[in-house]
């Protein structure tokens, strides 16, 4: 698995998974929102199978 997650997009699914999480968890939100689980683990790992996919790459080139 080759990065392909980086930068802004990275930050983005962290808080929004993080997000998603908390409502369902703290607040009694919809079970919907436990898909919170997937932009944060996209995010923490920088990889996204879509992406793949997709051949898209947000990630810097090192």
């Amino acid at each position: 698995m080759k990065a392909n997650v980086g930068g802004i997009d990275k930050i983005l699914r962290v808080v929004v998974g993080v997000a998603l999480i908390a409502w369902v968890a703290a607040a009694g939100g919809p079970m919907w929102a436990w898909i919170g689980v997937v932009p944060l683990a996209t995010g923490l790992m920088s990889f996204c199978g879509l992406y793949s996919i997709l051949g898209i790459n947000t990630c810097k080139a090192k």
